[in-house]
């Protein structure tokens, strides 16, 4: 009989004039969260107490009663931020966007997209929400990285920083 051994996996980078491309393992932390519940930050909470360092939104499906997002046309730089407040019911349409915990320090960029009575969708910057029914959600966590975020002059904003997880011993 003959084994077939994978070596471990390790973060390959490769750079494109726009981008840095880096490889991954992925493990999964699913959860459900009951009405009432804030799911900013309950995320927050689960990604503290799984020690996730590079994580992402999987999947996430469920309904709110009430939301703050921050709309498209905000600027750091020219200090432009207009946020709206939905105190309605709407289904979760979609959320997505990354976060961790990186030297002791948590931090998330999270969109969604949040669907009416009437099936009109509005979309933003996630500030905060509070689950009508449910919110059932799988957080990814790239194993070999970090998502630190760092000022970008360019925008006014902490934007993602994508870099390997150092090795431990």
């Amino acid at each position: 009989p003959s084994t077939n051994s994978s070596p471990k996996p390790t973060p390959r980078m490769t750079s494109t004039s726009t981008a840095v491309t880096t490889r991954s393992p992925v493990n999964a932390v699913a959860v459900r969260l009951t009405p009432g519940t804030e799911l900013v930050e309950s995320l927050q909470s689960v990604v503290e107490e799984n020690g996730i360092q590079a994580g992402f939104i999987m999947t996430c499906v469920g309904s709110a009663t009430h939301a703050v997002l921050r709309l498209a046309n905000a600027s750091a730089l020219e200090d432009i931020n207009p946020i709206i407040e939905l105190d309605a019911k709407h289904e979760i349409v979609s959320l997505v966007g990354t976060l961790g915990v990186v030297d002791g320090e948590y931090t998330q960029h999270l969109h969604i997209s949040l669907g009416d009575k009437d099936g009109k969708v509005i979309g933003g910057h996630l500030m905060s929400l509070h689950v009508y029914t449910t919110a059932e959600i799988v957080i990814g966590e790239c194993t070999a990285l970090q998502f630190p975020r760092e000022h970008d002059d360019a925008t006014g904003y902490p934007e993602l920083t994508v870099r390997a997880r150092p090795a431990t011993d």
